[in-house]
């Protein structure tokens, strides 16, 4: 970012006015103790913003939530991890609206003003009677110290909990931004698999907040890419509820301006973090397309390259395959001319001109012998640019994702199937 800010610990419940909790529910197993439910409250009015998978197959909780947010303003979210309540039919929406009935009651709020989101397994129907009676819990357990927990609740195939926070000075106030996401499989641009929460104290109008949640997703969690799979459940919800006491900020001015840029970081960083906690994931790497005619063009190579089963394979083995690369570039529909592509990877030339470089090969699978590398695709056409972050593909990630049937022998012992 353009200016100072400082990272501090706390995640989404760092922010003011913000409470957050998570309890235990066996949502997937009925024996586990691992935290599966959480619920984010603010304490004062917000403005709200999401952003949602753009599958057309729509688990429940996303259409109560978009049909929450076009009512008004959120004041909670609810969320499990263990089933996704997705391909549920009428009993997925009413479990959803059950679970935001379970939380607004307590709480003092209308279902409307709650936004609730699920993950897991597609198709099996949501254990509800395992879930609504822990909600007194969850409601009595808010403090402002448990963003740890949600980030750790709802946790699928990830590995690590994944959670960012901010300080940042807008104006004469001291403001914060506090968010956490999971994600690890089905990780794919337009929304990457994932649930992010985010939140601030600033004082932002709705409108203002919504156009900044649009235009931050588009540069963060729309450029990942693991498997090349959508959910049905991506969503990203932002709260900002004002506790930092500065007045609004207004729409196209230049505190708005700062605010999303620091939203826009704090976006990246969650989405990078999805990417290097990838199933099976053991590459981390940057693909930048530059020099293309437009940025759409720029757009289609870049997304050709990142989502190939075969360059991805190729990052895995540590092979610095620019063949591979190029013919991506070839067939993303993007208007390229071979004998001007160039490729470097990390830093050295492997294609120049659409042929070979002179750079020792030994010395380009060093680098991608590496953690984490980049690539730069100049394409000599052009202005734009745009930039991906992907992983490899290892045999691990097909191993992990061969068979979910203990869940659905879970479910049929539960007679939910």
């Amino acid at each position: 970012m353009d200016f100072p800010f400082t990272r501090i610990k706390g995640g989404v419940g760092a922010p003011q006015g913000f409470l957050t909790s998570a309890v235990s529910c066996g949502i997937k197993n009925p024996e586990a103790s691992r935290l599966d439910l959480a619920l984010i409250y603010s304490e004062k009015p917000c403005a709200s913003a999401g952003a949602f998978t753009t599958n057309r197959v729509k688990a429940a909780p996303v259409r109560v939530s978009q049909s929450h947010l076009r009512k008004g303003e959120l004041r909670a979210i609810v969320a499990n991890s263990g089933n996704a309540n997705a391909c549920t039919g009428v009993q997925g929406i009413e479990d959803a609206n059950a679970m935001c009935d379970a939380v607004a009651v307590p709480l003092g709020l209308k279902r409307s003003q709650i936004g609730v989101c699920s993950t897991g397994v597609i198709g099996l129907p949501m254990p509800i009677t395992r879930i609504t009676p822990r909600a007194d819990e969850l409601v009595s357990k808010l403090g402002p110290k448990n963003g740890p927990d949600v980030a750790a609740a709802i946790m699928t195939s990830d590995t690590r909990p994944k959670e960012v926070a901010i300080s940042f000075d807008l104006g004469e106030h001291r403001v914060r931004i506090g968010g956490c996401v999971k994600g690890a499989g089905m990780i794919s641009p337009s929304m990457a698999t994932m649930l992010c929460f985010i939140t601030t104290d600033a004082n932002l109008p709705g409108e203002c907040l919504r156009k900044s949640v649009l235009e931050c997703v588009e540069e963060s969690f729309n450029r990942i890419t693991i498997d090349g799979d959508m959910s049905t459940n991506d969503t990203v919800m932002v709260l900002a509820n004002g506790a930092s006491g500065m007045p609004p900020i207004r729409r196209n001015g230049k505190r708005c301006r700062q605010f999303r840029e620091a939203l826009r970081w704090v976006m990246l960083e969650l989405a990078k973090a999805v990417v290097r906690d990838g199933e099976r994931v053991t590459k981390f790497v940057t693909v930048n397309v530059a020099g293309a005619r437009t940025y759409l063009d720029a757009k289609k190579v870049a997304e050709a390259v990142c989502k190939s089963a075969l360059v991805k394979s190729s990052w895995n083995g540590g092979d610095p395959n620019w063949g591979r690369i190029i013919h991506a570039v070839g067939y993303s529909r993007a208007r390229i001319r071979e004998e001007l592509v160039d490729i470097h990877i990390g830093g050295k030339a492997a294609c120049l001109g659409g042929l070979q470089a002179a750079t020792p090969m030994k010395e380009l699978r060093a680098i991608v012998a590496e953690n984490e590398f980049e690539i730069d695709i100049q394409l000599n056409q052009g202005e734009a640019s745009y930039t991906m972050y992907s992983s490899d593909l290892s045999p691990e990630y097909i191993d992990f994702n061969r068979s979910e049937y203990a869940y659905w022998k879970q479910a049929r012992k539960d007679g939910l199937v």
